[in-house]
């Protein structure tokens, strides 16, 4: 069976990401398994599951742009800026709010300071910030940058807008509709929210996790799963020599003489250290620039994570 990899799951609206991650590892039977980014209860769609030595990983996945279908309701906010919350004002939406509803979304492209919201799991003096929420408490906390590439108006229908978002990592989209309520004057808060990209994840390439299950109790899951070289193969890469294969499963650093070929990479740059057949070994770090190592007899590759998918290697702990 495969012990290591990651998962496209579309999650399904009423589970939690923990949720699904306590489903996978009971299915498949694995200690240690994970997701690479929370989406809400009520959100949809994908959520990459990692699990075995996939869950070292998840920081690389982690950092990766989201993209979203988002529905905004507009003339209601929420002390959660989502459906699930409690109303605490309701505006009157005017008919000819609908011509500045596009502008009012388009002019958040771009880097802008956006303050987490109460409800979410940002711990602020060691407390996570949902806690104090739901104790009555509105604490003091710092604005975050985040970037929003990419938004794509669909329309509007009465008082809900739809558009589509790809942003960095750490956006909230609620807070971002909650937002783009407050500009327009009227208030808003998030009424669907679907995840149609995570990274290199897609939802056109992800399963839904009832038919994942059906898959595993015909046998026939392992399709669906994702090796970790082929998940990080944007990463750089450094072939080794034959003779240094063990080094490396053991964690040891080396010079250029264990170089058998290599892609171009910057240094403290992550790279991904292969055997001569292609096999990941481990993640690494080069400690000087590509330009440096021909004229260098010095250490220069770091072995930090050990992530070998050929069954007879020893994993350094």
């Amino acid at each position: 069976m495969m012990k290591d990899g990651i998962l496209n799951i579309d999650k399904p609206a009423g589970w939690t990401s923990h949720d699904v991650v306590a489903k996978i590892r009971g299915l498949l039977r694995v200690k240690k398994v994970g997701h690479a980014g929370t989406l809400d209860p009520e959100a949809t769609g994908v959520l990459p599951i990692c699990f075995g030595k996939g869950t070292k990983v998840v920081p690389f996945l982690m950092d990766a742009e989201k993209e979203y279908d988002v529905v905004l309701r507009l003339g209601e906010e929420t002390d959660t800026q989502d459906a699930t919350g409690r109303v605490t004002r309701a505006s009157e939406v005017p008919a000819e709010i609908s011509g500045r509803v596009q502008e009012a979304v388009a002019s958040f492209v771009g880097a802008y300071e956006q303050m987490p919201p109460m409800y979410s799991a940002i711990k602020v003096k060691g407390v996570p910030l949902y806690r104090s929420a739901r104790a009555g408490k509105v604490v003091e906390r710092a604005s975050r940058r985040v970037s929003i590439r990419e938004i794509g108006f669909k329309g509007i229908e009465g008082r809900d807008a739809a558009f589509s978002v790809v942003c960095s990592k750490g956006t909230y989209v609620r807070t971002l509709c909650a937002d783009i309520g407050t500009k327009l004057g009227v208030g808003g808060h998030l009424l669907q929210l679907r995840r149609t990209r995570a990274g290199r994840f897609p939802l056109s390439d992800s399963i839904e996790l009832s038919r994942f299950c059906d898959l595993y109790a015909e046998g026939d899951w392992e399709k669906e799963a994702y090796s970790l070289n082929e998940v990080l193969a944007d990463l750089p890469a450094v072939w080794v020599k034959g003779p240094y294969r063990e080094k490396v499963l053991h964690g040891a650093s080396f010079g250029p003489e264990g170089v058998l070929k290599r892609t171009s990479f910057r240094k403290d740059e992550p790279l991904r250290l292969l055997d001569p057949e292609g096999n990941l070994l481990a993640l690494g770090r080069a400690l000087l620039d590509e330009d440096q190592i021909e004229r260098s007899r010095q250490v220069f590759f770091k072995i930090e994570t050990v992530l070998s998918e050929v069954e007879e290697s020893v994993e350094h702990v």
